[in-house]
């Protein structure tokens, strides 16, 4: 597997040049197949966590995160296929997270969107959406963006953005206030 990061698909993979790598088209696309049991979901929320990690997400935002892939795939694997697979391709560009988790239902029809999971799921990751494919093939896609809350589209209350945010004081949190 070739770690150099891409601009596009197998395609695109030979070179990047300077003015993409600068222009913010720089991605990197992960893809995992595991077996469509619950049992490996741990496998699918470390990925997560340490693929949120390497794009600088908080802490809050890495968990979302792997709550929302959890829970997706909770929602796929009620009707996938016995003994089929479960694949989840990562998506990694500046700041943001694109995840699209498939597999193959016995009966081709998406999860409610009417449901508390699903609500849960569009509170923690934001972008959701689901769509189906050839073959009974049911995907979920989820897109969540570094440090905006899901819910109302922008930074959470403290949260102070640029470099060296680490050794700022959060809005609201300075010390000796009455």
């Amino acid at each position: 597997m070739d770690p150099t990061p891409s601009t596009g698909g197998a395609e695109n993979s030979d070179t990047i040049d300077s003015q993409t790598a600068h222009s913010g088209g720089l991605r990197d696309v992960v893809a995992l197949t595991l077996p469509a049991a619950s049992a490996y979901l741990t496998v699918l929320r470390t990925a997560t966590a340490s693929l949120a990690a390497r794009l600088d997400f908080t802490l809050d935002d890495i968990e979302d995160l792997r709550i929302a892939v959890d829970e997706a795939c909770a929602l796929l694997l009620v009707s996938a296929v016995p003994g089929s697979s479960l694949d989840c391709t990562f998506t990694l560009s500046p700041g943001v997270m694109h995840v699209l988790v498939t597999v193959e239902s016995l009966d081709g029809e998406p999860p409610s969107e009417d449901t508390f999971a699903w609500t849960v799921l569009k509170a923690l990751a934001g972008d959701v959406d689901t769509s189906t494919g050839p073959g009974n093939k049911v995907s979920i896609t989820l897109q969540k963006r570094r440090g905006v809350r899901a819910d109302l589209g922008e930074p959470p209350a403290g949260h102070v953005r640029g470099s060296g945010a680490a050794d700022q004081t959060p809005l609201g949190d300075a010390v000796g206030t009455p």
